[in-house]
């Protein structure tokens, strides 16, 4: 009979788990024995935090559930971050942890840390495996949980009881039958017939349905504003998109948002909720029936896909309100073009973020970590409509870049582009999964944004009225450690050399690092600043000045 650990990888290989990213250790050591004699690929990484990263970046992109492992106590703890990003941003994830022998349990023993207990926030399944005959059920279970709920799911293994036998029933191959809805959608046409100013606010629910919202938006003329989660759906320079919202927005969508009188939420929930239009009407559509009327009071809701919403049979109208913001969307692109084409030194960040969006690939899959790089890929890349990007979008973690684009490389399978921003304060967290880029020779292209600061945390204090403190980094020569790697290293300080030396990165064959050495006072200024934001901004600015007199 096979053991307990050899039944959960063959369940893994039955469901199409493709790999398992973690490191070695004696309380998952009969795992990793299972997983060397079985297909399932094991990716070894150099922090368990760049394992759970990894692994929920990977189902971020692949929308299937992802594998990770820690050992037991402070590598299984290890992995929370990770898990966390997955848990928010509602990817499916399993996570397998060591623990020590089962009558150890409770004796205070080495390394044993209640996981469970720990791990229950986090987890939309969390068990421990004290029975070797429910092995094949729990993993089964654990990744249906996964898959139906997209999150973690995670179980808690004794050593003891992975090296027991137990009993393998078998592949079971499951058929999901496909739902039809059968809906009247005559009071959501009435509200788009009635709207002169329809707005479609599009989140990550609406992935893959680029030209269907397209077809939409046109026949009711409605600007498309977009969420982190829904950069990339559509092209940037599509007349109808008009960008992002909230403080990584622009100046059009703000304003298409504040004159309309219908707002569609399709697949969002927007949390900062001062950047919406409380006055217009809401039409709300999400699967996730939870977050219907979450952020804002509606007049029609509809929990069901949003394929099925966008597909209704309405009138064309013949006024676009799109149009009328036309000229606003052509000034606001031509107030930032002045930062992507600035020579000034030191550099803008935001050169380099618009000239990488018009080298790299059109399909590529772009990786951006937390910080001010959020803002200078969310506003600068002009999206082609055909890239997929990635973001810790609703945990909003520093460090997620690098573990982020090994994830993503295995989940393309190497045959799109991967290009990681990450700022320095988050590269220096887990830079150590370039060894396991090289390791695996995934061709990932970093871009460190170094400006020697905490940037976005300088930005708040100012805007909150106080000196910027605390946020100096002393940083190496990253070109240096990224070719004792094994990285083609670029260093970019001359704005005037931007598009050659990105040209011939983004070129590179194999794995590139781009240290690019940016203007640590440029600031992600939000499309509107309030009166009281603004004061507070210029006093801190003064504060700062009488510091250094």
């Amino acid at each position: 009979m096979p053991s307990v650990a050899e039944v959960i990888i063959r369940v893994l290989e039955d469901n199409g788990i493709q790999r398992i990213y973690g490191i070695p250790g004696d309380s998952i050591d009969p795992l990793v024995d299972a997983i060397r004699k079985s297909k399932v690929k094991y990716v070894q990484v150099r922090h368990e935090e760049g394992a759970a990263l990894a692994a929920s970046v990977e189902a971020k992109i692949t929308g299937k559930p992802s594998a990770c492992m820690g050992t037991s106590g402070p590598g299984s703890i290890h992995l929370l971050n990770g898990l966390y990003d997955a848990k928010m941003d509602h990817a499916p994830v399993i996570a397998l942890t060591g623990q020590v022998e089962s009558d150890m349990i409770g004796h205070d023993y080495f390394q044993e840390v209640n996981l469970t207990k720990l791990f229950d926030d986090v987890a939309v399944y969390n068990q421990i495996l004290i029975n070797p005959e429910n092995a094949e059920y729990i993993i089964r279970r654990a990744i249906r949980e996964a898959i139906s709920k997209r999150g973690v799911a995670h179980i808690n293994l004794p050593v003891d009881i992975l090296r027991k036998s137990s009993e393998y029933k078998g592949s079971k191959n499951t058929e999901v039958g496909k739902v039809k809805y059968s809906i009247d959608f005559s009071r959501a046409k009435e509200l788009i017939k009635e709207s002169e100013k329809p707005v479609l606010l599009i989140g990550g629910g609406t992935r893959g349905l680029g030209k269907e919202i397209n077809r939409f938006a046109e026949k009711i003329g409605a600007p498309i504003i977009y969420t982190l989660n829904g950069k990339g759906i559509l092209p940037d320079l599509d007349p109808k998109v008009m960008g992002g919202i909230g403080l990584l927005g622009t100046k059009p969508s703000i304003e298409a948002m504040d004159k309309a009188d219908l707002l569609i939420m399709l697949g969002a929930s927007f949390p900062y909720v001062n950047f919406l239009n409380k006055s217009a009407k809401v039409i709300q559509v999400d699967i996730d029936n939870s977050n219907i009327g979450k952020r804002l009071d509606v007049n029609l809701s509809y929990p069901i896909p949003v394929a099925e919403f966008l597909n209704i049979d309405i009138e064309e109208k013949s006024d676009k309100y799109y149009e009328e913001l036309k000229g606003r969307k052509e000034d606001w692109l031509d107030s930032i073009s002045k930062q992507e084409n600035s020579l000034d030194k030191p550099m803008k960040p935001q050169r380099v973020a618009y000239i990488v969006s018009q080298k790299c690939k059109k399909d590529a899959v772009i990786v951006t970590d937390t910080g001010n790089v959020t803002m200078w890929t969310a506003r600068h890349f002009r999206a082609s409509g055909e890239q997929t990007f990635i973001f810790s979008a609703w945990l909003g973690s520093m460090g997620i870049g690098v573990p982020g684009s090994v994830g993503a490389s295995f989940a393309v399978e190497n045959k799109r582009q991967v290009i990681s921003f990450v700022g320095d304060g988050g590269f220096t967290m887990t830079m150590m999964e370039m060894i396991t880029a090289k390791k695996y020779d995934l061709p990932v292209k970093i871009i460190v944004y170094n400006n020697s600061k905490l940037g976005m945390i300088k930005f708040e204090q100012e805007v909150m009225g106080y000196p910027e403190w605390g946020v100096d980094l002393y940083n190496p020569d990253f070109t240096k450690i990224a070719e004792s790697i094994g990285f083609k290293g670029f260093r970019l300080e001359e704005p005037k050399e931007a598009e050659e030396i990105i040209e011939d990165f983004l070129n590179t064959k194999g794995q590139a690092l781009l240290d690019a050495i940016v203007d640590p006072n440029e600031r992600p200024m939000p499309p509107k600043l309030t009166f009281k934001q603004a004061g507070e901004y210029v006093l801190s600015i003064f504060r700062e000045k009488l510091e250094d007199i």
